[in-house]
Parts: C-alpha cells; sequence; structure tokens
C-alpha cells in the first residue's frame, strides 16, 4: 500500500491569523468566567507588544501564566461552550496562503497534521472547520468533577513536536518523502527541519534566522500581498 505525504503545520500566527488562546482568554473575560483583572494582568505585555518595545512570545508567555491562574477550578463545559464562540464568530479569520496550501494538499491526498500550543477544547472544535486529518493541543488537567486543577498535562514544546510528528507517522503508516512543514516561530524548527519542505510563514526572528541559515523558503503574508523569499 502507498504511503500517504505527511503536511504539518501549527496554527496560531500560521493558519489563523491571532492566538487561539489569546481569542479564548479574552472572550472567557467577557463571558464573566476570568475576572477582569486578568486582562490587567497581562496589559504591560500586550501594549509592549503593540508598540514594537516588546515581543510577541514574552506577552503568549505571561498570557499563558495568568490563563493558567484564572483556569483553575474553573468547569471544562464552561470552556468547551466559550470555545464554540470563538470558533463561530473567528474561525474564517485565517491567512490566505497557508488556506490554499491546505485545500490543494487536501486534493493531493496529504495526511495533514496540525500542532499547536492552544487548548485541545479550542483546536478540537476549530477543526471542524479546518478539516484536518489529527490535531494535537494543550491538555489541561482536570478532576473527578469535571473542573480545571490549574496543572497541565501536556503542552507541546520544542523536543514534542519533534516527537509528535515521529509518533504520527509512525502510527497512520506515512511518509517524510515530499512532506511539507509550515511554523511561524521557534519552536516550530523542531517539526520544520523533519521536512522535505520546510516553510517559515510570517516568522519571528528566531525563525527566521534558522531558515535564512538552512535555506528554507520563507514566506510573508502583509495585507493582500504575498511575499516568497
Amino acid at each position: 500500500m502507498r504511503k500517504r505525504k505527511l503536511a504539518v503545520f501549527d496554527v496560531d500566527g500560521t493558519i489563523f491569523r491571532s492566538s487561539l488562546t489569546r481569542r479564548l482568554f479574552v472572550h472567557l473575560v467577557e463571558e464573566g468566567i476570568f475576572s477582569k483583572r486578568a486582562l490587567e494582568e497581562v496589559r504591560r505585555e500586550f501594549e509592549a507588544w503593540l508598540n514594537r518595545t516588546g515581543t510577541h512570545d514574552a506577552y503568549i508567555t505571561k498570557l499563558v501564566k495568568v490563563f493558567m491562574k484564572y483556569i483553575k477550578g474553573k468547569k471544562q463545559e464552561d470552556i468547551r461552550r466559550v470555545s464554540r464562540i470563538v470558533v463561530v464568530e473567528e474561525k474564517a479569520r485565517v491567512y490566505r496562503f497557508t488556506r490554499e496550501l491546505v485545500r490543494d494538499l487536501r486534493k493531493k491526498n496529504y495526511f495533514l497534521l496540525a500542532i499547536t500550543g492552544s487548548p485541545y477544547e479550542t483546536i478540537r472544535i476549530y477543526n471542524k472547520f479546518l478539516r484536518f486529518d489529527k490535531t494535537y493541543g494543550w491538555v489541561l488537567e482536570t478532576d473527578g468533577g469535571g473542573r480545571y486543577t490549574g496543572q497541565t498535562k501536556y503542552v507541546y514544546s520544542v523536543a514534542d513536536k519533534r516527537y509528535l510528528v515521529e509518533r504520527v507517522i509512525k502510527k497512520y503508516n506515512l511518509t517524510l518523502r515530499g512532506s511539507i512543514g509550515v511554523g511561524d516561530t521557534l519552536v516550530d524548527a523542531s517539526f520544520l527541519n523533519m521536512m522535505d519542505k520546510p516553510i517559515a510563514f510570517n516568522p519571528s526572528s528566531g525563525l527566521y534566522k534558522i531558515a535564512r541559515h538552512k535555506g528554507w523558503q520563507i514566506v510573508v503574508e502583509r495585507k493582500d500581498v504575498i511575499y516568497k523569499l
């Protein structure tokens, strides 16, 4: 039996034109599940990123820390409900380059894999729109009553993304020949390095340096123009 080719995508900032974690965070405050204080606790990092005096990575790192602080004791069913709101309202806010690439690869029968640092509750619902073959997200621990403990079970870091790709290849009998990977931050370099065709899409400075050094394709989408470097 001929093996299917693999295509691996990051989601936040690569397919979705924002961060699913960030949008979920904001909606949880709007729904009254998180206190309004939560937004104040990330305001400095958020404004530093907007004003280009700080980095997006620093902002997201702080956001995740505050998210974990406020998620403790909250009901999983509430997070799922708000995740559905996020997806319904924002599902189409995707980049044109990756949207069209996914469509093309689906027609060619690629196995489409998404690995994201956003909560699994959200990416699971979002995938009803994306229609990937397999998705992995940030898994939060719950107790016997369906409430979050404030601890994580799985967070896909640099090493984990490579490990996950290797596991998926074995489990679904895939091949890396002709494989394609798309990511936007340094954490994605581990799986991009495995691909026949790695693409650094709107890359952070760290990923940009690696892509330049290794000769990977660099793609930038700005407004309605796509630049291939």
